[in-house]
């Protein structure tokens, strides 16, 4: 790892905007200042003039499909697209096949992750309706958190049965991140909807088929129990405005995600691309999209993430009932956040605050998340001159397609450093595993 001095960008960090270099040396932040001298005739400058420098963003929730689904994506792919979009460190969910249900599946990952991945990694252990011993067990230094289905969505992962749900919850020793959907509230409008339209139903009843009861019924559920039991919550991909009452600004035991898509899209985007958009849960109105916006800016949602969940586009080609839920997204995560800025949803050190902070102190990450002394040098230059245009040639992820086709964002990612290491160049990824295994502190619960 070579020294490494950023000079003359604005610093975007911890609430505040300013003009400073970054030194990076052995992998970390050595010192950051205004006019820092090279410290040796071999370091590398990189002019960040007119530039944006920011914490690389820590996604808490993507699904990179290895092991088991890598016709779909894999570590290698996924990771190179992520660090793409500003993406320096990924969690990632454990609906693969086999699922992730014991800490011997999740090893198996990270050495997968070990020999691939291009930004640093992490994995959801995956609780069940059967495995409760190994989530009591689980080491809470080797996982992300633990991941519940609270709603069926991909695998045979749901969680229905309300003891082991009190169990999950009780002794869960890390961070509980669920999705939240009312199953059978999901199977009765499917059934309505099959009554009305047969086996050919439009995507533009998705939203209605995961309805917002079945958000709220379930999401209701998951804060009552975390309250009861005392566990530390996240609740994943917040879609409807009525949820919002469920947290407040600054908690930090009972927190909440938006997502990109969800910020970005509303239901009246099913007429144009249908199954494209078709995820779980679903897009809704403009006016629950209004209102997530709003609750990303006054901190009731706590953290910006992607639910990055790619499919082939042959499999998104069928049915409504056929094609799955998922769209490909980070490698424009942080082009589309910093896109909302500019239309004033919230501000860029919201987004910072959001996306890269945020996930460091709910999920106890180890020196990762800030623009700190003594940190690990996970970062980006961002470009706020020059565009990003989605060219569907151009994409990373293995199912080489895009929601966002053909979109224009107006800033763009120039540089990526994972630990220090140039991860993401003038458009071009590197071939090189430089991510490295996340740290999380030992006391999690």
């Amino acid at each position: 790892m070579s020294d490494l001095l950023i000079t003359g960008g604005k610093i975007v960090n911890e609430g505040r905007s300013a003009e400073q270099d970054v030194l990076v040396r052995q992998g970390r932040i050595e010192r950051i200042g205004p006019s820092i001298s090279p410290p040796s005739p071999s370091c590398k400058i990189i002019d960040a003039s007119g530039k944006l420098v920011m914490p690389g963003l820590i996604d808490d929730q993507v699904h990179f499909r290895e092991p088991g689904l890598t016709h779909k994506a894999c570590m290698r792919t996924e990771s190179r697209a992520a660090v793409a979009g500003g993406i320096t460190t990924f969690f990632e969910m454990p609906n693969v096949s086999p699922p992730t249900l014991d800490m011997k599946r999740l090893e198996e990952k990270y050495a997968i992750a070990a020999r691939d991945s291009v930004a640093n990694y992490a994995f959801f252990l995956g609780a069940s309706n059967e495995n409760i011993d190994a989530v009591k067990a689980a080491d809470p230094t080797k996982i992300a958190g633990i991941k519940i289905f609270m709603g069926s969505s991909t695998g045979n992962m749901l969680v229905d049965e309300e003891d082991v749900l009190e169990k999950i919850f009780r002794h869960a020793p890390a961070t509980i991140a669920t999705h939240c959907e009312h199953t059978p509230s999901i199977l009765e409008n499917e059934e309505t909807a099959k009554k009305e339209f047969g086996d050919e139903v439009p995507f533009s009843e998705h939203p209605k088929i995961r309805s917002r009861e079945a958000c709220l019924r379930s999401s209701s559920l998951a804060v009552e129990l975390a309250k009861r039991e005392k566990a530390r919550l996240h609740v994943l991909h917040i879609t409807t405005a009525e949820e919002l009452a469920l947290f407040e600004s600054g908690h930090d035991r009972i927190t909440a995600e938006a997502c990109v898509h969800h910020l970005w899209f509303e239901q009246s985007d099913y007429q144009e691309l249908g199954s494209l958009i078709k995820c779980n849960p679903a897009i809704k109105s403009a006016e629950d999209r209004s209102a997530i916006r709003q609750a990303v800016a006054d901190g009731r949602i706590s953290v910006l993430a992607t639910d990055h969940a790619p499919h082939t586009w042959e499999e998104k080609q069928a049915s409504y009932f056929k094609a799955p839920s998922g769209l490909p997204l980070a490698q424009h995560s942080l082009p589309l956040m910093l896109e909302m800025t500019k239309t004033g949803c919230f501000s860029i050190e919201t987004v910072v605050e959001r996306a890269c902070h945020a996930p460091t102190r709910i999920f106890d990450v180890r020196e990762r998340g800030f623009l700190r002394e003594g940190y690990w040098a996970d970062l980006v230059i961002v470009d706020p001159d020059r565009e990003t245009v989605v060219d569907e040639s151009e994409l990373f992820s293995r199912c080489n397609w895009s929601p966002f086709s053909g979109t224009r964002f107006s800033h763009s990612v120039e540089l990526t450093l994972v630990s220090g290491q140039v991860a993401y160049y003038a458009g071009k990824p590197s071939d090189e595993p430089t991510g490295q295994r996340v740290e999380f502190e030992s006391q999690r619960r």
